[in-house]
């Protein structure tokens, strides 16, 4: 299949372009730099810069089969202050706006979008557990994911299978959360983040991509998947395996308010409880490379 991503030059996107193309895809990559995009993907990957506009996409969209679309602005890392609230919104909802758009417009259409989402979906929600059947939060990023899931189902008028990924945590080398929490658990600093006691949904960066590269090709997923591994972790449990895996210990905690100081509103990404199953994927018989989190980890950093 011909597949055309948004957001690959991200984390995730990195990652999922070489399983693809193990698989027998082309990849096209719509970019915003051509070059950055060409010194992170290589030269095996075609690319479709945004300035060309509105036409290039949907040309692109006519001869691809699937789409991933991964664009977003990062969720964590700056206040959310009304500014940063609406490069949020416009990075996730108003592109996959434009990209509905354009795939109503393309003749022939892919057959399918898998679109991206979070399990911020659900808001905080203690230990209640929680699946694609669950009702959804009601704060920011609640709102947020819903408006953005809502924009993207909106291809199935247009005969478009959607695959809604709501992703958890995603562990690996090279980037995403760890890269931010390696620092001081190395140093010996690390450990829960507020109470210790909020469910911390996670998935190994493998297991991610593997979801999505099934997920454009297996017509049994539409709709919301939940992008988590099948153990459970606390942020608790989880410092005390990252210190496990690190060899250090992992037992000075970053308290609640400090992190409100620092990140205001967005601190609730990292003090959000969110006891998420993955229970379509486990009903799809999907196979997890590491189910445990002392496993991802010690793949990861060990």
């Amino acid at each position: 299949m011909r597949v055309l991503i948004l957001g690959a030059t991200g984390f995730i996107g990195r990652a999922l372009i070489p399983r693809l193309r193990r698989d027998g895809h082309t990849i096209v990559a719509s970019v915003r730099s051509e070059s950055r995009a060409r010194n992170l993907l290589g030269p095996d990957v075609e690319l479709l810069p945004a300035a060309r506009g509105p036409d290039a996409l949907v040309a692109a969209l006519a001869t691809s089969q699937a789409v991933v679309n991964l664009a977003g602005e990062a969720i964590i890392g700056k206040r959310w202050t009304p500014a940063r609230r609406r490069l949020l919104e416009e990075s996730r909802v108003g592109v996959t706006r434009d990209l509905v758009r354009a795939i109503a417009a393309a003749a022939p259409r892919p057959r399918v979008l898998v679109s991206g989402s979070a399990v911020g979906w659900y808001g905080d929600r203690g230990d209640e557990r929680l699946t694609e059947a669950s009702s959804p939060g009601d704060d920011f990023l609640a709102r947020l994911c819903r408006d953005w899931e809502h924009a993207a189902a909106t291809a199935e008028q247009s005969g478009v299978r959607v695959v809604l990924l709501r992703t958890s945590v995603v562990l690996g080398r090279n980037g995403g959360a760890l890269a931010q929490m390696l620092p001081p658990f190395r140093l010996g600093l690390g450990g829960p983040i507020g109470s210790g006691r909020q469910f911390f949904p996670w998935i190994h960066l493998h297991d991610h991509v593997s979801a999505v590269a099934t997920m454009v090709t297996d017509e049994r997923y539409h709709g919301p998947v939940n992008i988590v591994a099948p153990q459970e972790a606390s942020s608790r449990t989880f410092a005390a395996a990252l210190g496990r895996a690190l060899h250090r210990p992992a037992i000075l905690p970053m308290p609640a308010f400090m992190l409100r100081v620092i990140f205001g509103e967005a601190a609730i990404t990292l003090l959000a409880s969110q006891r998420v199953e993955p229970a379509v994927l486990n009903a799809r018989g999907f196979t997890f490379a590491f189910p445990d989190l002392d496993g991802a980890l010690a793949d990861i950093v060990g």
